[in-house]
């Protein structure tokens, strides 16, 4: 067999192996429409007034039993799906209204009410650092029945 045989060939198998494998590697209607299925990603990012993202933040819906803590290094959250304590699917659709409580240890919690869109849903949430005034806290003095005061 001459060498130009075995290149046309093998061309033709390349080729064929090709089509095969580029069309596996396009998604099918099917799976476009399976991820529609599985809800639309929402992403909280949870920073302080300093713009710096609190690494101990957690994220919370009123009626799910799990806590959700960020992502300690950039402050942010996603999901497009929770599920309730009775086994349900919470998933994001478009026009959903979504209640989320986030709070963090020394900072005061936010309750928000965000309404899921198509696409581009993140929401920037700023806590504020919980202030304190120590000067005018006085510490009570507990005596006890056998506490008797020295001379």
């Amino acid at each position: 067999m001459s060498s130009f045989s075995q290149n046309v060939r093998s061309t033709a198998a390349l080729a064929a192996l090709l089509s095969i494998f580029g069309k596996a590697a396009m998604p099918s209607p099917a799976f476009a429409k399976a991820a529609a299925d599985d809800g639309i990603p929402v992403r909280v990012v949870v920073h302080d007034e300093q713009k710096a993202p609190i690494p101990t933040a957690i994220i919370r819906q009123p009626q799910e039993a799990d806590r959700h803590r960020v992502n300690a290094a950039d402050g942010s959250w996603e999901a497009s799906v929770l599920y309730m304590p009775d086994g349900s699917e919470l998933k994001f659709t478009a026009g959903m209204t979504l209640n989320l409580e986030i709070s963090a240890p020394g900072y005061t919690t936010q309750v928000l009410t965000y309404q899921v869109r198509k696409r581009r849903n993140q929401i920037d949430v700023v806590l504020p650092k919980i202030t304190t005034d120590d000067s005018q806290i006085e510490e009570p003095t507990i005596s006890f029945g056998r506490d008797e005061p020295r001379e």
